[in-house]
């Protein structure tokens, strides 16, 4: 095994292990290279709406939160994971492009705010309340549904409240997060799998759907 394979074995076991520092330097290398490969991917009629820059923001941000979860395998295995994220980052946020030609009649109909819209929004990601009035009332579940979304990373605590609960629209929420509106479906996409994730939990009040 030479020097260099042994040093950057290294330097991914210290970022599996914590070090911040060692995951920077990983991604300082190999980041351009997956940015490059994802600003091919994004078609001409997704340029205006998706920049690689948000598509490698969104991943790195995943990258911090995912890599105690990374397992090497073999030589160019992180680069290949972090194009996987990258992918994936691209493919949702395109996937929502597209849908938004032919938006689902159920969404955004309760109003932006109310006790129905957080209802609505965790039924739309797979949770459902069971008989609310013998476990939660509406206020209680409210409150539990902010707080879980309070752990959540800024921009997806800001997607999640502005996009889903506040129902504006993507174009505004990426105004104010300085984005585009792809990335408000990138990030959307992560934080609704952060927050099933954190719900998933905590089975006091919330149930999966079947």
């Amino acid at each position: 095994m030479s020097s260099v394979t042994n040093e950057a074995e290294q330097m991914i076991q210290r970022a599996v292990a914590g070090d911040e520092e060692a995951l920077v330097a990983l991604l300082a290398e190999h980041g351009p290279i997956v940015s490059r490969r994802v600003a091919s991917r994004i078609s001409a009629r997704w340029n205006a709406q998706i920049e690689a820059d948000d598509v490698m923001q969104v991943t790195y941000l995943e990258a911090f939160l995912r890599i105690q979860q990374f397992s090497p395998q073999g030589t160019g295995a992180f680069q290949r994971w972090l194009e996987r994220i990258a992918e994936n980052n691209l493919r949702d946020a395109v996937k929502e492009l597209e849908r938004q030609k032919r938006p689902n009649p159920q969404r955004r109909v309760h109003g932006a705010g109310s006790d129905e819209s957080y209802v609505g929004f965790l039924e739309s990601i797979g949770f459902t309340t069971t008989t609310p009035s013998q476990h939660l009332g509406r206020n209680e579940l409210r409150q539990a549904l902010d707080e879980a979304i309070r752990l959540l990373p800024g921009d997806y605590a800001v997607v999640l409240r502005e996009y889903d609960l506040m129902e504006r629209s993507a174009a505004e929420v990426a105004e104010r997060l300085q984005r585009t509106v792809g990335a408000v479906y990138m990030l959307r996409a992560r934080a609704v799998d952060r927050l099933r994730d954190l719900l998933g939990r905590d089975p006091i009040f919330f149930s999966r759907k079947a």
